[in-house]
């Protein structure tokens, strides 16, 4: 398997430079809204030594003069969208894992392109010149990724041969494993592959359970995760700009089930549900508000859709007043089959397991356990009964 990655540094503010020609050349800092805090989501390339979800206060303790942006990240989210669209009209395998990566697969494309160069130059013609790619190609996703990053801005790296020398000097920081894993590495004394590919698999998976083994399988270049297309349905992306703004709950309500009547008008006539959609609104001085929301089982009506969302709404209040509120539809699903009761009784109790699923599922964990016999006969008390979830 060959795998081609784009890497788009700076994808927020390069958005913003497009939308904006004049803050090219200029230091500036994207930030959103954490709650209270202010933290930086992307900065212009000039500046040095900052990182994502710093505070912003201390990324201006470094540079005062810069130039701030409030992030709008369902517009950076369309324009990653439309450009994974002109991509797929190059190769039909192509997965973005996040704005400003993507991966393609390269395997079978030299029936259309009859060699690297041609895909190259395929590829960067669907990239608007306002995005700084870099592009790597190699045997598998985590080497193609490395391969980009060694790219420079505009160019690509082909990753080939014995790869040892090239991993051998490389951080351990490059590896997509958690942060806790990277710490407990540098503990260790271990800072780079090299170092990791010397030991024996055994030690790092006894030290970090599963996540060793993929360790030690990095660190040496094997990757077997596979390439994850984009789905063939496209998102559904609705919005809305109210006729004031407004810190009401209930207009913001009124709002999103205006857009879910359209969204529903749409996928009805297929029998499709929803299983994922993101939420966002946009204040009047144009700072981001954003959530998702799974659903257990595909919502096929308006009640189940707005009863999550309300509770969404009121869970995670507003960060100022709403000037715009939108919706973007991730996943499709079909309906399980399942029969509803005939009688009112037994659907009442039926809306009522839903929503204790719905309920465990926004939050992580049961919340509601029934009383089930156990040991009935035991003489200990605390072993006659015990409490379990009521879904199972």
């Amino acid at each position: 398997m060959r795998v081609l990655c784009i890497l788009l540094a700076h994808f927020p503010w390069r958005c913003e430079v497009r939308r904006n020609p004049a803050l090219e050349g200029r230091p500036g800092v994207v930030t959103y809204a954490s709650g209270s805090r202010k933290l930086v989501l992307d900065w212009s390339p000039e500046l040095e030594g900052l990182q994502r979800d710093m505070p912003l206060q201390q990324a201006l303790s470094r540079y005062g003069e810069v130039e701030l942006l409030q992030a709008d990240i369902p517009c950076y989210r369309t324009v990653f969208s439309e450009l994974l669209d002109a991509l797929e009209e190059k190769s039909p395998l192509v997965e973005g894992p996040e704005p400003g990566y993507v991966y393609i697969g390269v395997d079978g494309l030299h029936l259309i392109y009859p060699d690297d160069d041609a895909l190259l130059k395929a590829i960067r013609e669907a990239i608007p010149e306002t995005f700084a790619s870099q592009i790597g190609i190699a045997g598998n996703k985590f080497l193609a990724y490395l391969a980009a990053r060694r790219s420079p801005p505009g160019g690509h790296w082909i990753l080939s041969g014995d790869i040892a020398p090239f991993l051998r000097d490389l951080s351990r920081d490059v590896l997509p494993v958690s942060l806790k894993s990277r710490s407990k590495l540098h503990d260790f004394g271990i800072h780079t592959l090299g170092q990791i590919a010397a030991l024996p698999p055994g030690p790092l998976q006894s030290q970090f359970g599963p996540e060793g083994k993929r360790i030690w399988e990095l660190a040496r270049g094997i990757d077997d995760t596979p390439l994850y297309p984009r789905f063939m349905e496209k998102a559904i992306d609705e919005s809305t700009t109210l006729s004031s703004v407004t810190v009401s709950l209930e207009a913001i309500v009124v709002a999103m089930e205006l857009l879910l009547v359209r969204v529903f008008a749409n996928i009805g006539r297929n029998g499709l549900g929803i299983r994922s959609l993101t939420l966002w609104t946009r204040t009047w001085n144009a700072e981001t508000w954003e959530r998702t929301i799974q659903f257990k089982e595909p919502a096929m009506d308006m009640r189940t859709a707005v009863s999550r969302i309300k509770r969404v709404l009121e869970d995670y209040p507003q960060p100022g007043p709403v000037e715009q509120a939108g919706m973007r539809i991730n996943r499709l699903g079909y309906p399980q089959g399942r029969q509803r009761n005939l009688f009112s009784e037994l659907r009442a109790k039926d809306h009522l397991i839903e929503d204790i699923k719905q309920l465990e599922l926004r939050l992580g964990n049961p919340q509601v356990y029934k009383v089930k016999e156990v040991e009935p006969w035991s003489r200990i008390p605390e072993r006659r009964y015990a409490l379990t979830p009521t879904g199972r």
